[in-house]
């Protein structure tokens, strides 16, 4: 399990909780490191009674729960433990600038009902987070079962977060989110813990979550995220990285050389965001007199094989796949993961793998895997979910609560 989180902080105070305190050994458990009351106490070195005493109060607390019998390492097989999801659900929630998807997670991170809904992120944080609010009680009403409370929100955001102060910072397309807390504001609206991150950064954590649950080794892994916008997210030493101030990734405004002089939101001109984004060419087919609402019809024509949906298609992939091989050659990662949805369109995705071939060194690209996003539409809240249980259950927070 890769970490999200930095150094764990209680109302400010750096606190280290070591893998023998309660919320190390809920730690253990969640990890898969430590299945069993005996698995904990070789990784910790505690006395079993200790172990047990410990374990008790996890359950006791709605943490912890058995789950059957475990692997014998000799003698009788010992019970098994899991993180107890009866106890409550958290809400996910990705958003773009005209839709978002909902995830209601329950605490072992079991995905148990998705949602899409239309918005307009500009409408500004006031009405989103109250409109958020109100769909996260209609899912926990629909779906979760007898005992499961709402407990926290995990949110993906269209734009940049400052992550040492957890503010927005110059997003683009999003009026009125300048420098604003989400969480912050969440909890206010709502009362419970929320925890946010660039929708992006969230994507490549869901990504992961989703190959390594399926058996995948992943090392370094880089997630482009290629919708009506362009972003990019790390996983890199264990976890999300996020850079000084949590902008790393963010490819949306380098130059595209030889690009078209298309005027970017940033003020700058030719940005990989304006030149390949699925906006950019949705307006450069209604500029060649194509009739054309959205990306997911320039799909569809392109599917059809229409000669300039697929042009430009295939176009932006290789302005995408320029910047990427720049990104190749100085990270080296293990994996190249293309999601949003361009991710779903084969001139896009050729054109991307076209650059990267021609631009990057053969020792870089000799192993290199490039793919399609397996988590799909569900990357982004997979990925929130995650952030937020990790929150929840940082050992810190979990040792003010049980002693």
């Amino acid at each position: 399990m890769v970490s999200t989180m930095g150094p764990s902080t209680v109302e400010g105070t750096p606190v280290h909780a070591g893998p023998g305190t309660p919320g190390g050994i809920l730690d253990l458990v969640r990890s898969g490191r430590s299945r069993s009351r005996a698995d904990i106490a070789r990784s910790t070195g505690l006395s079993p009674s200790t172990v047990s005493q410990r374990v008790d109060a996890l359950i006791a607390a709605g943490y912890l729960r058995e789950a059957g019998a475990g692997v014998s390492h000799g003698g009788r097989r010992p019970r098994a433990l899991e993180v107890d999801a009866s106890t409550g659900v958290v809400c996910a929630a990705d958003l773009g600038s005209h839709h978002a998807t909902f995830g209601l997670i329950d605490l072992g991170g079991r995905l148990l009902a998705s949602r899409n809904e239309s918005m307009d992120i500009s409408t500004g944080p006031a009405a989103v987070l109250g409109w958020i609010a109100e769909v996260a009680a209609e899912l926990t009403a629909e779906h979760a079962q007898p005992g499961q409370t709402l407990r926290g929100f995990g949110i993906g955001l269209p734009g940049p977060v400052d992550s040492t102060t957890g503010r927005m910072v110059s997003p683009s397309r999003m009026p009125g989110w300048n420098g604003v807390d989400v969480a912050a504001e969440l909890t206010r609206i709502t009362g419970l813990p929320a925890a946010v991150d660039n929708d992006a950064n969230l994507m490549a954590l869901g990504e992961y979550d989703t190959l390594a649950a399926g058996g995948a080794d992943v090392g370094e892994l880089v997630f482009v995220k290629a919708g009506s916008s362009i972003g990019c997210g790390i996983i890199a030493f264990g976890g999300v990285y996020h850079g000084f101030h949590g902008m790393a990734g963010d490819i949306s405004h380098v130059t595209v050389p030889g690009a078209p002089a298309v005027l970017c939101s940033c003020g700058r001109i030719g940005c990989l965001d304006a030149v390949a984004g699925g906006a950019a060419i949705v307006q450069a087919l209604r500029s060649s007199g194509v009739d054309i609402a959205d990306t997911r019809e320039v799909l569809a024509l392109a599917r059809d094989a229409h000669p300039r949906a697929t042009q430009e298609l295939r176009e932006a992939g290789l302005r995408t796949g320029g910047v990427l091989a720049t990104i190749m050659n100085f990270f080296n990662p293990q994996r190249l993961v293309l999601g949003g949805i361009l991710g779903e369109a084969e001139a896009f995705v050729a054109g991307v793998r076209s650059a990267i071939y021609s631009d990057c060194l053969p020792m870089i690209t000799d192993q290199l895997e490039i793919a399609v996003s397996s988590a799909k539409e569900n990357a982004g809240i997979r990925g929130a979910g995650r952030l937020i249980l990790d929150a929840l259950f940082d050992p810190s927070r979990v040792d003010l609560v049980v002693r």
